[in-house]
């Protein structure tokens, strides 16, 4: 049995030093993280969020909030990669202390060392958990095979088990998206090597074909009406990923405002002679920056403290985890942009961390929930659907 940790135990500050020596290297070759993957693995932390009965760490949403920000803060795009498994775990985990054991064999393989990852984004699918592009066909035995493409699919070059989604338009329940899981080894499943962007490198979030991929019946784990729906299953996936997805951008904010405080005290100004820490333009930067960041982590670790324990938001649920996103990634962006500032024109140069964290926030905007997207939810909680 696993031996209980606190997330500042596991990540340690040696382990946290050998990841984010390895960021540069990975960003600079567009290569996965594999000896972080290695390393965090080893540590259990992709076990953290399974029960200690089933072989893991049992911490809390709130414990993975902290620890995710702490990663992003050596290695962003590690943190990014790896949020991928943890949303799925964290899944299980909700549905599993609400009584719901859908999911507990997730829980389960986990523990025994699974890589699972994330394939519910398709290429202008605006709908995302609420609509599918791809084609899911039910078998006489009672799998699924999934025909359709997946993109942003994280972990790509690791993963074992992939969480898929599709939308079934010809049973006599039709029209029914199902979920399930397919695996590595499946024939059908195709990885294309098309992940070349500018940041966020390391994430190897590569494009996934399934042709005729199956997922066996005891890993369907969901057949539900497509558009917005109260199933639990819905918003466990809707939270984790929110929550977590938000934590990788504190602590890249969090870093970068470090850096930023750094930068101040060691360059000196040809003007005045002194630190550009007592000049009060830069001063007033790094207190702008650290007065919005102070912010978020309450907010996030109160949400996350809120999902696990079934608080009552209402109709106001979605409205608050999507607006938890949206500030989380455009402070984070402020933030990342005041450093800059701060630092000079050395972070212009691609090898500078703060010139790979200015690239790496910018992905944060890809993310759902969208500005848009998120606003319109905001606008439905307080005054309603728009009326046809």
């Amino acid at each position: 049995m696993p031996t209980a940790t606190t997330p500042e135990a596991l990540l340690d500050d040696d382990l946290l030093a050998r990841i984010r020596g390895r960021a540069a290297r990975y960003d600079r070759e567009n290569a996965f993280f594999v000896d972080d993957l290695a390393e965090l693995a080893e540590r259990g932390y992709l076990r953290a969020l399974v029960p200690t009965a089933l072989g893991g760490f049992g911490w809390s949403l709130e414990d993975v909030v902290r620890a995710q920000s702490r990663l992003a803060g050596a290695a962003p795009a590690t943190a990014l990669g790896v949020n991928m498994h943890l949303v799925w775990t964290g899944v299980a985990r909700l549905l599993h202390d609400r009584g719901d054991d859908a999911l507990d064999f997730l829980l389960r393989e986990a523990a025994e060392g699974e890589v699972f990852a994330f394939g519910i984004s398709e290429a202008g699918n605006d709908l995302m958990l609420f609509g599918s592009g791809t084609v899911a066909d039910p078998q006489p035995d009672g799998g699924v095979r999934y025909t359709g493409r997946k993109i942003f699919t994280s972990l790509s070059p690791a993963w074992t088990r992939l969480g898929v989604h599709g939308l079934d338009a010809t049973s006599d329940d039709a029209p029914k998206l199902v979920y399930g899981f397919i695996d590595r080894e499946d024939p059908d499943v195709r990885t294309l090597d098309d992940w070349d962007t500018i940041g966020m490198r390391a994430t190897q979030s590569r494009t996934t074909v399934l042709d005729g991929a199956v997922a066996a019946s005891d890993r369907i784990v969901r057949r539900l009406d497509p558009g917005p729906n109260p199933d639990p299953f819905v918003f466990a996936i809707f939270a984790c990923f929110e929550l977590f997805l938000s934590s990788v951008y504190a602590g890249l904010a969090e870093r970068a405002l470090d850096l930023a405080v750094d930068a101040a005290r060691l360059r000196t100004s040809a003007r005045t002679g002194l630190p550009r820490s007592e000049d009060p333009a830069v001063r007033r930067r790094i207190a702008e920056a650290a007065l919005a960041l102070d912010g978020v982590a309450p907010q996030l670790t109160g949400l996350a403290r809120d999902v696990a324990d079934g608080a009552d938001h209402g109709a106001f649920w979605f409205a608050k985890l999507s607006g938890v996103k949206v500030r989380t990634v455009q402070t984070a962006r402020d933030v990342v942009d005041a450093a800059v500032r701060v630092a000079g024109g050395a972070t212009y140069f691609a090898g500078h961390e703060l010139g790979r964290l200015q690239r790496d926030v910018l992905a944060g905007v890809f993310h759902p929930s969208s500005d848009d997207g998120a606003l319109n939810t905001i606008a439905n909680a307080w005054l309603g659907p728009v009326q046809d």
